[in-house]
């Protein structure tokens, strides 16, 4: 078994936070500003073919290190430090509960031989790192600790990958927590009223859609549905005759038919927010709760006109586009104006670049 000791762990030197999904590569880089807030420095995208990278596998490593390279050389930024994540699907993580106070070297023999019971699979293929929470609600003589395991074998591929762009991987995280990092700052600032309150993040991804039900930091409720936004790339595939590749240039361009936002681009929102708003029912119907005090909607669609206002009146619960760079102040070499657009598909990228500040 190795741990993999920089998973949680922050890093105050300069840092990229790299996604990598079946889409493309999304960059984002973090400093400070003058007044001490959160500033964007680099941002960009590279988009790769969708066969290159299959269920969160690497299947053409070539390619996509090629692909790596040109986002970071697109983004003019030089820093070479990155973090990287694996989607939630690649990690097992749990919480458990372990005597405070343990010295390093016994908490670490500790949380081996409890991830013994939860792993199904020899420790030594696994890469293994633990983070203490904080005191256990039993009281101060426990603490709770989080493990979080994955094969060697995805951790190695994206270390391999990075090292094989030229850059050098500090942090390996996990997608989802990565999410969550970004979306905490979003949360803090919605008028909520009470500490208590549910705040559910659909972030709408290519293929996939994952619901993550917040309250105060934690998480009460977590699943992943099978929808996205390469349903809108097939709407476009079957109304206009393109390819899917062409397709997706043409509508990152916006250079589509006049009758794109009438034939498929309002129907694919609607079917959307009905997706969303089913989802969000199961929630209900497999919990305690009936009710959430806020939805957050975050990847490529979730900037789609009228899609929160469909969203809201079928949930009856305020909606928002999740913009992980709100607040923040932007540097003069991002695109302002694309920024706006395509924000709310930076927050896994965002929340790896908040590591170099954040645990």
């Amino acid at each position: 078994m190795q741990f993999f000791a920089s998973w949680f762990g922050s890093q105050p030197a300069p840092l990229l936070g790299l996604d990598i999904s079946a889409s493309g590569i999304k960059l984002a880089e973090l400093g400070t500003g003058r007044d001490g807030r959160l500033a964007l420095e680099h941002c960009a995208f590279e988009p790769i073919d969708r066969d290159w990278i299959v269920d969160g596998n690497i299947e053409k490593f070539d390619p996509v290190a090629d692909a790596l390279r040109r986002v970071v050389k697109r983004s003019g930024s030089r820093t070479r430090r990155v973090a990287m994540a694996l989607p939630a699907s690649a990690v097992i993580t749990r919480k458990i509960i372990l005597p405070a106070g343990l010295p390093e070297a016994e908490l670490e023999a500790q949380v081996e031989i409890e991830a013994n019971q939860y792993i199904p699979f020899s420790l030594d293929e696994v890469s293994l790192d633990f983070c203490v929470m904080g005191q256990a609600p039993s009281g101060p003589q426990e603490v709770e600790v989080l493990i979080a395991a994955s094969r060697r074998e995805k951790v190695q591929d994206r270390q391999g990958l990075a090292e094989a762009a030229g850059l050098k991987p500090v942090i390996v995280d996990v997608e989802s927590f990565a999410a969550r990092m970004a979306a905490g700052r979003l949360v803090e600032a919605l008028p909520l009223g009470r500490p208590d309150a549910l705040v559910a993040l659909f972030e709408i991804g290519d293929l996939a859609t994952s619901l993550q039900v917040l309250r105060g930091g934690e998480v009460v409720y977590e699943r992943d549905q099978p929808f996205g936004s390469f349903q809108m790339i097939q709407h476009i595939v079957r109304q206009y005759g393109l390819g899917a590749e062409e397709a997706e240039q043409r509508l990152r361009s916006g250079e589509l038919p006049e009758d794109f936002e009438a034939q498929v681009q309002r129907p694919y929102v609607d079917g959307l927010a009905q997706d969303l708003a089913r989802a969000l029912q199961f929630f209900f119907t497999s919990t305690p709760h009936n009710r959430v005090d806020h939805l957050l909607l975050a990847g490529n669609a979730a900037s789609l006109p009228g899609l929160t206002a469909a969203v809201a009146a079928l949930s009856s619960f305020t909606s928002s586009v999740a913009d992980p760079f709100q607040g923040m102040q932007i540097a003069t070499t991002v695109r302002e104006r694309r920024l706006q657009r395509e924000a709310p598909g930076y927050l896994v990228a965002c929340g790896l670049a908040m590591r170099r500040f954040f645990r």
